[in-house]
């Protein structure tokens, strides 16, 4: 089953953090992708950019509304993400639980079942 763990950022809460922490946070990740690689349970990972640098697209009559930045205001944004494989939701759930950000106060890991999965060279189902 494959599950996408995802990470949700706080500008404020990393703010914060002491150089020591943010130090611990990035060799945290290191150490986490290095466990689902050797484990075989990775498939992807990415960092999203800054929320800030967003744009929000709508199409409303035929025609593209777009907008800057995020969609709703928000103290947290997806920040980024781990696409793992693994065996059942438990599992999917005690690795996000090493992920160094899930330690943080004000930080968290959402873990979702992914029941549609393409790469680039998938075939698109017909409806």
């Amino acid at each position: 089953m494959k599950y996408l763990l995802a990470m949700y950022l706080n500008p404020e809460v990393m703010a914060n953090l002491s150089e020591q922490d943010m130090e611990a946070v990035l060799t945290g990740h290191q150490d986490f992708i290095r466990t689902i690689r050797e484990s075989g349970e990775m498939i992807s990972t990415q960092a999203l950019g800054a929320v800030a640098d967003s744009t929000v697209v709508r199409v409303r009559s035929g025609l593209p509304a777009v907008t800057d930045g995020p969609f709703v205001e928000s103290k947290e944004f997806l920040a980024g993400y781990y696409l793992v494989e693994c065996a059942s939701k438990d599992r999917a759930v005690e690795l996000a639980a090493m992920i160094p950000d899930a330690a943080i106060e004000g930080l968290g890991i959402e873990v979702r079942e992914v029941v549609f999965f393409a790469d680039a060279e998938s075939e698109v189902p017909m409806a």
